[in-house]
């Protein structure tokens, strides 16, 4: 496994190594970290510290992930609301809280385990075994529309419009405060938070990311928001409406730290696609209706 590098501050000052490794790295946890430094596999100025190394700042650490165990993707029954669905493509309604595929710390119970079941061996193999028919992702606690291909014809094909933007997708949110304007475009370049790996961050320099937005709706300290995505950068939205300085609803990375009842994660969904059918090639449009626990936060908010 390729070395991860962190470089720390004089805000780490104090902090325990194995604590900063945990805070910095996605899907570590602070007794994997321990035991990592426990292992040798992290050094900090190029020398193994001891597991209660506490950091003193600007240090450079170098931290080597563990060979992970392989993962299997296996069919299992879990329900799906398919919302289109033909010899090619399939597209789900996924519900937040949902993995899209098997990662180390979710070998399973993911989306693609769903998939595997319902289609059987009907999935391209474009993205790897553990990624069968996915095209595109949306993140874990975000809700809505996601497509995945049946063949290898039809992800190459679907993968050609996520590059040149033919394949369309439209999300709505609920943002903290008042947005200025009633629309507006975000173009701002996304790249890993060089701070915290868990997030991302707009860094000059970074992958270009466009988002154009629009107010559906303005309540008492939120707006209703819908969004499209000209490009699909990792946490792109999230990462956008923060960045604006109006974090989405429920979003404990980017925004309050305080999760929402009645919200199992960021108020987002993604209510809308469209596409250029592979086989057909006609102009396929799909949407879903907002979920109940986001239909309910904005009657709550609607005060």
């Amino acid at each position: 496994m390729e070395p991860i590098l962190l470089q720390t501050s004089e805000a780490d000052a104090g902090t325990r190594l194995d604590a900063c490794l945990a805070r910095a790295i996605e899907d570590l946890t602070r007794s994997a970290a321990a035991k990592a430094v426990e292992d040798g596999r992290v050094l900090v100025n190029g020398k193994a510290p001891n597991k209660s190394y506490k950091l003193t700042g600007h240090e450079q650490i170098e931290f080597t992930p563990e060979e992970p165990a392989p993962i299997d993707a296996v069919p299992q029954d879990i329900p799906l609301d398919v919302v289109y669905e033909d010899d090619d493509v399939i597209v789900v309604n996924k519900p937040s809280g949902l993995v899209v595929h098997p990662a180390p710390g979710h070998p399973d119970g993911t989306l693609v385990n769903a998939l595997l079941y319902h289609c059987g061996d009907s999935l391209s193999g474009v993205g790897g075994a553990l990624r069968p028919g996915i095209v595109h992702r949306i993140d874990r606690d975000t809700s809505g529309l996601i497509i995945a291909a049946k063949n290898d014809y039809a992800h190459q094909f679907l993968s050609a419009q996520l590059v040149d933007h033919t394949l369309a997708r439209t999300y709505e949110c609920i943002v903290v405060g008042n947005l200025c304007e009633d629309s507006g475009t975000v173009d701002a370049p996304i790249a890993r938070d060089s701070r915290d790996r868990k997030r991302m961050a707009v860094v000059p320099g970074g992958r270009r990311a466009v988002t154009h937005w629009e107010v559906i709706a303005r309540y008492p300290g939120y707006t209703h928001v819908r969004c499209r995505l000209e490009t699909g950068r990792t946490h792109q939205i999230r990462v956008h409406m923060a960045y604006l300085g109006h974090p989405i609803l429920g979003d404990t990375v980017y925004g309050a730290k305080k999760a929402v009842p009645g919200l199992t994660g960021q108020c987002l969904h993604a209510v809308g696609l469209q596409f250029i059918h592979p086989r057909t090639k006609d102009l396929v449009s799909l949407t879903c209706p907002l979920p109940e626990e986001f239909t309910a936060t904005l009657r709550k908010i609607d005060r």
